[in-house]
């Protein structure tokens, strides 16, 4: 009798030793490579821990377009909201450093309408020189209809921004945050920024009408050239992404493929990435990557990083702990 294979086999791969036994060659995973770097604090550090992970992670660059996208939602003083600009002018600087054709920063957000005003008040006037000539408002840009691939929400077609669609590197640089709908919001959910809110609306709701989790599974595989970094710094817990509280983590998180980025995460918050369902959607894609063998760790290890991020209660059953 065959036994059927559970979901999280088939999704670590455990299910290749029974496939070989059937005569099924099966191709060896290439580990995602994804990087933990300890950053205690937003101070001029970063910008030489930003410069060394980049040159590890990525190596050439040069001649490239880069467009860098932080998660910029809301802003009340004292949050921990946003991504911090520093880190964002750290990418920004090291990028420039490292010889790409063109370094820009983009969002789109779905609550505020006017994105000078929020990215002024989150600080990103005053810590990024010149910053309204490197910046894009994804909300107003100019669009092209595409078709994902792969493709999950009830969403036929996605109208997403030309500077995004257009860019040699997207750089999502999200926050490290609880949410209360989709359990964590890291880089791949970071991504609904990139959904001009000029067409689908403030605040966004087709995407969630259409799912949110499924949504978020689109966007990923609507922009095929990713790098992911995660500002969790400071993050958040609780009742986020807008709500919750102040969480020191004291990390960036990096790597190319977003899908082990956001996994390595939620193991660092002490979230079982296997209960988030965007990215058990998102690991059916070649190349994506969630189970911890499958991960190729650079620098600390998620061990000496770890720190539970307080849930709500209708997610406290995605703890770690708990499965």
């Amino acid at each position: 009798m065959t036994r059927r294979l559970t979901r999280r086999e088939l999704l670590t791969g455990a299910a290749a030793v029974t496939l070989a036994g059937c005569g099924i060659e099966q191709r060896p995973i290439v580990p995602s490579r994804v990087s933990i770097v300890k950053a205690p604090a937003y101070d001029q550090t970063i910008y030489e821990t930003m410069r060394r992970l980049l040159a590890g992670q990525l190596g050439d660059v040069r001649g490239k377009r880069i467009l860098l996208k932080p998660n910029l939602v809301e802003f009340e003083p004292g949050s921990c909201i946003n991504t911090n600009p520093m880190v964002v002018h750290a990418a920004f600087e090291a990028f420039r450093a490292m010889g790409a054709a063109e370094v820009r920063i983009a969002e789109g957000p779905g609550h505020r309408r006017n994105t000078l005003d929020l990215a002024d008040a989150a600080g990103y006037f005053h810590t990024v020189p010149d910053f309204e000539n490197s910046f894009v408002d994804l909300n107003l840009d100019e669009v092209t209809r595409v078709r994902p691939e792969r493709q999950f929400s009830r969403i036929k077609k996605l109208y997403l921004p030309n500077s995004a669609l257009r860019a040699d590197l997207l750089v999502s640089m999200a926050k490290m945050k609880t949410h209360h709908w989709a359990g964590a919001t890291l880089s791949m959910k970071n991504l609904f920024g990139t959904v001009p809110s000029g067409i689908y609306g403030w605040p966004k709701n087709v995407l969630h009408w259409a799912g949110i989790d499924e949504s978020i599974a689109d966007l990923h595989a609507a922009f095929p050239r990713q790098f992911a970094i995660v500002d969790g710094i400071i993050g958040m817990e609780g009742n986020g992404p807008i709500q919750g509280t102040p969480k020191h983590a004291g990390v960036l998180v990096a790597g190319s493929d977003p899908v082990a980025v956001d996994a390595t995460c939620c193991r660092i918050m002490k979230i079982d990435p296997f209960q988030i369902q965007y990215l058990r959607l998102a690991a059916a894609q070649p190349g994506a990557h969630f189970a911890e063998r499958n991960v190729e760790q650079i620098g600390e290890s998620i061990e000496s990083v770890a720190t539970p991020f307080e849930l709500i209660p209708e997610f406290r059953r995605i703890r770690l702990e708990n499965s």
